[in-house]
């Protein structure tokens, strides 16, 4: 995406609203998380995380790619490539055959979902609590010729009463559980709306066992992370496993795939610090070029080119930036932890 088509698309996505507030009052709410009684400080879980994305979406797409994750990274491979394979891998996990129907829990603007649409030949469902996410979907499924293969809910996935029970084959979730303010209710509700012995593929960021919690650097980091990613909390893997059998599904598989994948060897965190590592690297994916993205913003608006606090949030993004790589470095966090589960029949 060029400068040009992110000025157009953050004109029309902001719409006049007061941006540099929205940020304000976004560090605020979050700020509320880490109150000893969140339910007096009127904390909506919920609505933080829509604001979240309201505000980054557009600029995730810019600076990372239509698909909103981490993959398993090769010198060999692009960004962009590296993540192809990572679904591709999705798909043969969850042994996809053509006329399933698959429920994309999380579906951001469905990067991941296109993919698997048009190799898999399945009919998908995308849920997403985040409106203006889902209309980007339509606009780029429609583009990609396979908007009526998809279907769209725009719902909390820890509530799809609008779904009934055991319709779908098979179910994933890239990054979206993470951000369930209680997983345990989150992957029941997923096993819920799953047919007995569907298939449930997710990739969660946890805590690894280097975390310790009574290393003042490590809970900073923790914190900083919750805050950049709009997390409520940061589940360690063998929670996750644990939520997921609470849940009722059977565990096949559980592996934190930023470690030993086989073909991969470039950290997950490096394109977001050096342009090495991977075939392409982005210049305004790194430190230096998100600053100088920043002031060229900054003077951009002065001009009504961007919206005014548009550079607040690319700040506020660098700021998370930094707090990824200080996770990846110190090994305490990983966005790759993978799973696949099962409803038992």
């Amino acid at each position: 995406m060029r400068l040009h088509t992110l000025s157009r698309r953050l004109n029309a996505t902001f719409r006049g609203s007061d941006v540099e507030n929205r940020v304000r009052r976004f560090d605020e709410r979050v700020d509320r998380v880490g109150a000893s009684d969140v339910s007096e400080t009127g904390y909506d879980h919920a609505e933080t995380v829509r604001e979240y994305y309201d505000l980054c979406s557009e600029f995730m797409v810019f600076g990372w790619s239509e698909s909103l994750h981490f993959a398993p990274l090769s010198p060999r491979e692009s960004l962009e490539e590296s993540q192809i394979r990572h679904q591709r891998q999705i798909i043969e996990s969850l042994e996809l055959e053509p006329g399933m129907r698959v429920i994309d829990v999380g579906c951001g603007i469905g990067g991941p979902m296109r993919r698997v649409v048009r190799e898999a030949g399945v009919r998908v469902l995308g849920v997403n609590i985040n409106e203006h996410q889902l209309e980007r979907a339509r606009s780029l499924h429609a583009e990609a010729g396979i908007g009526d293969q998809v279907d769209y809910l725009a719902a909390s996935f820890m509530d799809m009463g609008a779904i009934a029970d055991d319709t779908f084959d098979r179910g994933y979730a890239i990054e979206s559980t993470c951000h369930a303010p209680d997983k345990v209710g989150a992957f029941a509700e997923i096993y819920r709306v799953l047919k007995p012995g569907a298939l449930f593929w997710g990739q969660e960021m946890c805590l690894t066992n280097r975390f310790d919690p009574d290393d003042p650097g490590h809970q900073t980091i923790k914190r900083e992370l919750m805050r950049g990613i709009a997390l409520k909390e940061i589940a360690t893997t063998s929670e996750v496993d644990e939520a997921l059998e609470t849940a009722g599904f059977e565990v096949i598989e559980g592996r934190d795939q930023a470690v030993g994948q086989e073909g991969a060897s470039t950290p997950w965190y490096l394109p977001m610090q050096s342009m090495g590592g991977t075939r392409g690297g982005a210049l305004h994916r790194i430190p230096m070029g998100r600053g100088l993205l920043i002031g060229a913003t900054r003077v951009a608006s002065m001009f009504g080119i961007f919206p005014k606090g548009s550079a607040d949030v690319i700040s506020f993004m660098d700021r998370t930036g930094k707090a990824y790589v200080a996770g990846g470095e110190t090994g305490i966090f990983t966005p790759l932890y993978c799973f696949l589960a099962r409803k038992p029949l």
